[in-house]
């Protein structure tokens, strides 16, 4: 330890009188060649006002308001086999005669979306039918869809039932509140063209 002490002290003289003599050097400032700029001068510009254009005329107010707009009639009539997402299928939607009438107050049918046929039907070439019972409650959507027959069995359930809960309804309405309506039933209809 000692010996280190020792050899370490004249290593530190050493250095700090190196950082000496390089802050003594005088450095001599190179020589700067006297080029000249060129100055960049924007002359004043004069800004001219065009005080010709006219300021267009004030329109006068009407003195009757305008006609208030008719609402525009939507129809909901829409065609099934465009909604028909299988390339080489047709599917029959038909509403059963069960609850249905002509009545101001009955529910009506808004949105009625077309099942996607099976793939695993489709590729084996099998046409059929299903029928999917439900509630139209008081919103006019669907609640509890039930597939109650379908032929052929376990072929055609699935689609429909998920078809039918995308059906929106008018509400029947009685003494002027929505009421819900029970057993309604929707065939779909299966059949590949050929």
């Amino acid at each position: 330890m000692i010996f280190a002490i020792l050899l370490s002290i004249p290593v530190v003289v050493g250095l700090f009188m190196i950082m000496h003599s390089l802050i003594a050097v005088d450095f001599v400032n190179p020589e700067v060649s006297n080029t000249k700029v060129a100055e960049l001068v924007q002359p004043d510009e004069e800004i001219k006002l065009d005080t010709t254009t006219k300021k267009p005329e004030k329109v006068e107010e009407p003195e009757e308001p305008p006609p208030e707009l008719e609402m525009a009639q939507i129809s909901l009539d829409m065609d099934m086999d465009i909604a028909n997402l299988a390339p080489s299928a047709n599917i029959n939607i038909e509403i059963s005669s069960s609850g249905m009438s002509s009545g101001d107050g009955e529910y009506l049918p808004i949105v009625k979306v077309a099942p996607i046929y099976p793939r695993r039907a489709q590729t084996r070439g099998i046409s059929g039918y299903c029928i999917v019972s439900y509630t139209v409650t008081k919103s006019g959507s669907i609640r509890d869809p039930q597939a109650v027959d379908c032929e052929p069995a376990g072929v055609f359930e699935r689609a429909s039932v998920k078809a039918a809960t995308k059906f929106k309804y008018k509400p029947r309405v009685v003494d002027g509140e929505p009421i819900e309506v029970a057993g309604v039933q929707n065939k779909f209809t299966y059949e590949l063209e050929n």
